[in-house]
């Protein structure tokens, strides 16, 4: 008799913790008896020249302290569910029957996905062609609205502190505002939580438009106060009311790259205020390093309900984390709705209610 075999990818944008995802899928699995394969470079990995290794206890012992993905991801290719702005893309069936008869060749009794909307959308359409696939959200943005988080989201937030910290210190010796740009297209968490536990003075966010005036009113009264500094953290996709998110480059494969809204902030700042102003970009820093403890905790907690679902063969759904308990949701249901800040949310309110501004 054959042992059960299972695989499972990584794909999308690289997230801390996708590694704990691995070490679980791959500890819960071997518990049961089943193999594990893990496919390289995403979904690419299901295509023509196929491109997978065993996943065991012994080549995934110790990863889950780790950053990045030991197989490797992409959100290039093939694969492809979403376009620019946003709309649903059909996958060619050609696709799509390739990356099934790798399946079935391999003798695989369910394919595990590990990614963000785009991927899940991907999944959904494997799903709708025939392969028992399961879900796991990944985003470093915790914007899918079918779990109330998401790993990676922890360790992003953390890297967002610890450089309020450092920004402090150095903005305080010098009598400076320094504006901090952090990832987060379409939704604010990550600006939002990191600000609000790095003591950011003022959070601009995709969700609240912000009033230059406002913003530069604030600084002003904090600096003429007796303020030694002001920290700002802006999300990429923030923008000012009646304006647009501003962009840095769109790239050979089509794809609108944000940035450039706190270079824009700061500008407008020292035009309007006098004060001198610094930008820092955070960028790619804010999905590498080792995941927090609470991320690494998370992955483990979604590796292992990946494994169950497939136990109770419930194919085309995706692990979701929701009132502190594991469960699942159907993928189809999973995508496609972003999860924003809401402006007049208990958070926001309790950061307003220490003085921190949203520039309105």
């Amino acid at each position: 008799m054959h042992r059960l075999r299972i695989g499972v990818l990584t794909s999308g944008a690289d997230c801390p913790g996708s590694n704990a995802v691995l070490r679980a899928t791959v500890a819960s699995a071997h518990t049961l008896g089943w193999e594990v394969l893990g496919f390289i470079g995403g979904y690419e990995g299901l295509l023509f020249p196929i491109n997978y290794m065993p996943l065991t206890l012994e080549n995934t012992e110790g990863i889950t302290a780790t950053g990045g993905t030991i197989i490797g991801t992409t959100n290039k290719g093939h694969f492809g569910a979403t376009s620019e702005s946003g709309e649903k893309v059909q996958i060619p069936q050609r696709i799509l029957d390739a990356a099934k008869k790798t399946v079935l060749d391999l003798g695989l009794h369910a394919l595990i996905c590990i990614g963000g909307d785009n991927t899940l959308r991907a999944a959904d359409q494997l799903f709708a062609s025939g392969v028992p696939v399961i879900g796991v959200p990944k985003t470093i943005d915790n914007d899918l609205s079918a779990t109330a988080w998401t790993f990676g989201f922890d360790s992003a937030v953390q890297c967002v502190v610890d450089a309020l910290d450092r920004l402090r210190t150095t903005a305080a010796s010098h009598k400076r505002v320094m504006v901090l740009e952090v990832m987060g297209r379409h939704s604010g968490w990550i600006a939002l939580y990191g600000g609000f536990a790095g003591g950011a003075d003022v959070i601009l966010i995709p969700e609240i438009p912000f009033s230059y005036e406002h913003l530069c009113a604030h600084v002003a009264k904090r600096m003429s106060g007796g303020a030694d500094s002001t920290l700002i953290v802006v999300a990429e996709g923030a923008a000012p009311k009646g304006g647009e998110v501003l962009t840095v480059q769109s790239t050979t494969h089509g794809e609108i790259r944000l940035g450039g809204i706190g270079a824009r902030v700061a500008q407008e700042i020292m035009e309007r205020t006098g004060h001198e102003t610094r930008t820092v970009v955070l960028g790619h820093l804010q999905r590498g390093g080792a995941p927090t403890t609470q991320d690494r905790i998370l992955g483990i907690r979604f590796g292992v309900g990946a494994v169950q679902l497939i136990q109770e063969k419930k194919f085309g759904n995706m692990v979701s984390y929701l009132n502190y308990e594991i469960g699942s949701v159907p993928i189809k249901e999973a995508i496609g709705r972003i999860k924003h800040v809401p402006p007049e949310g208990q958070i926001v309110k309790t950061a307003q209610a220490v003085g921190i501004s949203f520039g309105v």
